[in-house]
């Protein structure tokens, strides 16, 4: 699951805003050590933490039994240790903390952070892109990092996307990582902090249809075996026309690309999409969710491309015009704008969080909320579903002009009691609201506010 989007949208509307006031979890084996309980403790404490994107930086919370705690700490490029330096580069702006990944790359019981920075100028070429390896420690991030090693190459924009995943099945943490251009690169594992990795393979798909520019990076298990498998999400061009696919990087010994390409939109790319893996209909496959923002006029829509044996086979797309869902497609709504997956009502079916940020409510124009989709023996419907925005029962506040409630979502067990709670809030406020999930899932009958923005990696 990536995060990029997010930035680019607080750029997007903070002129509308002001004039309104307003894991993948990998077991990995170690001599040394036991390795990391979760990808993302950083500090190894046995709670996850939450790494945040910002613009030119990030920003990690640590979390607690109860969920995130109050201790969090901010990097910059100007933060000792870590490699470059804050600030413009070569006239493209500061990307440091754009995209983030996190996995115990060096298997020492601490979960480590990969933060991508496309735009870093890096021995004279501009916007060549880096990956920092920032180090977990008993102390948290910040002990030691290291740049990702990369002949460097003006505007190849290195970092685009990154994700992590065991993409060979050697029970190795591995980090993937898209250019700017055509081309992901895989890191096998062991990752050290002398910048050593395992071997690294180059994937650039151009044959019947060339990846003009891959925009995004999903990983997760599609398929049965061992290895984690990986979505390339990306620009395409068929028939003389600009698309929007996804193409199936599977994992293994070798990790190949899948033959099937899919079309997720044959008429505009998403240059920024956003997508999850899971298995909606529990057949033991895991299903691509990815949003199609454009679809009619803007009010978009959800494509699931539903896993296979070794392929991706067929799909189905989700609207708010679908039977059951609450609310009315309208132009510009953004549904799928963004997304988050996992079982909300103890069912064993995942479901798919989507956030609809441009809704109007009342006479509050972008003011957002968000649905969850059901998953069941079919897949995602809109069977019982539900909707949440700042209108209904229970939830503080009241619709916002532009709030975009709903533009960011995360489902998570926070408080430790095995359900998926749920953070929503909007890529425009620094807070979020909890809400907490049961036997009959999402509720809004306890909802609280958290000084904490739900842009971290799944």
């Amino acid at each position: 699951m990536f995060t990029r989007r997010n930035t680019r949208l607080v750029l997007a509307t903070a002129a509308a805003v002001s004039l309104t006031g307003g894991l993948l979890g990998l077991s990995t084996g170690t001599a040394s050590a036991a390795p990391a309980k979760y990808a993302d403790d950083f500090n190894g404490d046995g709670y996850r933490d939450y790494a945040t994107t910002d613009w030119g930086s990030f920003t990690v919370t640590y979390g607690t039994a109860t969920g995130p705690g109050t201790k969090t700490k901010t990097f910059t490029q100007n933060s000792a240790g870590v490699p470059g330096k804050s600030g413009d580069a070569g006239g493209y702006g500061d990307g440091f903390g754009e995209d983030l990944a996190a996995a115990d790359l060096n298997r020492d019981g601490y979960a480590d952070l990969a933060v991508a920075d496309r735009s870093e100028k890096v021995s004279g070429k501009v916007s060549a892109g880096a990956v920092t390896i920032m180090w977990g420690a008993k102390s948290g991030l910040g002990t030691k990092a290291t740049r990702l090693p990369l002949k460097a190459k003006s505007h190849l924009s290195f970092g685009n996307e990154l994700e992590t995943g065991d993409f060979d099945g050697d029970g190795k943490a591995d980090l993937a990582v898209a250019d700017g251009i055509d081309t992901v690169h895989i890191y096998r594992g062991g990752f050290t902090k002398t910048g050593k990795t395992g071997k690294v393979t180059r994937h650039t798909r151009s044959n019947h249809a060339r990846t003009l520019e891959p925009t995004g990076l999903v990983a997760g298990k599609v398929t049965r075996d061992k290895a984690t498998d990986l979505y390339v999400l990306g620009q395409g061009y068929r028939k003389n026309k600009m698309t929007q696919d996804a193409w199936l990087l599977r994992g293994g010994k070798t990790v190949r690309w899948s033959d099937k390409l899919v079309a997720i939109n044959n008429t505009e790319p998403d240059y920024d999409p956003t997508g999850v893996i899971a298995d909606f209909d529990k057949d033991g496959y895991g299903d691509l969710a990815v949003g199609d923002t454009s679809y009619n006029k803007g009010a978009g829509s959800v494509v699931v491309v539903r896993g296979g044996k070794s392929d991706p086979t067929t799909k189905y797309r989700l609207t708010q015009a679908t039977s059951g869902v609450a609310t009315a497609a309208t132009k510009s709504d953004g549904f799928g704008y963004e997304l988050s997956a996992g079982d909300t009502n103890r069912d064993g079916y995942a479901d798919l969080a989507v956030g609809v940020p441009g809704e109007k409510i009342g006479s509050a124009k972008d003011a957002g909320g968000f649905h969850i989709l059901r998953g069941g023996r079919k897949g995602l419907s809109g069977t019982g579903s539900q909707w949440f925005s700042r209108t209904t029962a229970g939830v503080p506040g009241n619709p916002e002009e532009y709030g975009m409630f709903g533009s960011a979502i995360r489902l998570r067990d926070l408080d430790g009691d095995g359900d998926k709670d749920l953070l929503a809030g909007s890529v425009n406020r620094a807070t979020s609201l909890h809400f907490r999930a049961g036997a009959s899932g999402i509720t809004s009958d306890i909802v609280t506010e958290l000084s904490l923005t739900p842009t971290f990696p799944q």
